[in-house]
């Protein structure tokens, strides 16, 4: 599984999809939008708006978390195939 994380390092719900990411061990490429040529477009380009953090898993954008509430733990859990053991 490819998956791309456009970020950018003052951006708070970033930071969690990464610390989230590494948690459940999952590989990603980061993209900031700040320093990469063309990053910023491209986000725009796929969602119409320039809304960090966003999720490219094999080439399928997902935006991982909704304005005032924070990260989507539940919808990035099933998007990734991570189940949760007890």
């Amino acid at each position: 599984m490819q998956v791309l994380l456009y970020s950018a390092a003052w951006c708070r719900d970033c930071r969690e999809a990464k610390r989230f990411l590494d948690q459940h061990n999952i590989s990603y490429t980061e993209i900031d939008i700040e320093n990469v040529p063309g990053a910023a477009e491209e986000v725009v380009r796929n969602i119409g708006k320039r809304a960090i953090p966003q999720l490219v898993i094999d080439g399928k954008w997902f935006q991982p978390y909704r304005p005032g509430h924070g990260l989507l733990y539940q919808e990035i859990r099933q998007v990734l195939g991570i189940t949760i053991t007890t």
